[in-house]
């Protein structure tokens, strides 16, 4: 018996933060799963070496230089998008982590590490809830983390971080609430320690539990499942054991 098609297999994602870690294995995740990933990151070079490693692979790759803290960048983004189809899928992994005690946290640091984790987050699931309406589907699957999930352990120094991922839990529920009448579907999911370059540098000696792939796997079984009713939930990931 042949196996069900995929929703993901032939169909347009976008992923953000998509130069290394998270982004990146989910990148090369759904596109294995079939589909033609538009990849954003503000690392050319790096971005550049996904979208290789993804056509060697047998894949379909458009890198995208993106600042997703800009409006001309995320604009830009979804019109490089839209030349390669219309966008059925989001997924915003792009994130910034500046350690700092409470009474160091600068201006510039919190308005930095909001700019790129929430207002990024905002300005990708903006654009793709526009075309996504026309369409009349699409998913999202924003990353946020157990430091913005209500009773979770809370480590010193990351307040603008733990803020900002407060706020793409909130974000979510707003999108998954204003999707459902038009077909699009909104998830969270929120990872504890994965082993990423961003985890070695808020905290070297926490050992992660997750590697990025762990994450990845995730999101693309998410995208290719039935996540409507599902929808606006956000999901914490404490560990693979």
């Amino acid at each position: 018996m042949a196996e069900p098609r995929r929703w993901l297999a032939g169909r347009l994602a976008v992923v953000t933060g998509a130069s290394r870690g998270i982004g990146a294995a989910t990148a090369e995740a759904i596109a294995s799963a079939g589909a033609h990933v538009v990849l954003a990151a503000r690392d050319h070079e790096a971005l550049d070496a996904v979208a290789r490693r993804v056509r060697d692979a047998g894949g379909e790759a458009t890198p995208a230089a993106t600042d997703v803290s800009k409006v001309s960048d995320v604009e830009r983004l979804f019109v490089a998008a839209a030349a390669a189809g219309p966008p059925a899928a989001l997924v915003c992994a792009a994130g910034v982590l500046t350690p700092a005690p409470f009474t160091e946290t600068t201006s510039e640091i919190w308005q930095q590490t909001l700019a790129v984790n929430l207002t990024g987050s905002f300005l990708c699931c903006r654009a793709a809830f526009a075309a996504m309406r026309t369409a009349g589907e699409g998913r999202i699957v924003n990353i946020a983390s157990l430091s913005g999930v209500y009773a979770t352990e809370k480590f010193p120094g990351l307040t603008a971080y733990n803020v900002s991922k407060y706020g793409v839990i909130g974000l979510t529920e707003a999108v998954a609430a204003e999707g459902k009448a038009h077909g699009i579907s909104a998830i969270c999911i929120s990872p504890g320690a994965v082993d990423t370059q961003m985890l070695r540098h808020a905290n070297p000696d926490l050992r992660p539990g997750l590697g990025p792939g762990d994450v990845a796997d995730l999101i693309v079984a998410l995208l290719d499942g039935p996540l409507a009713p599902a929808s606006g939930a956000n999901i914490p990931l404490f560990s693979n054991a």
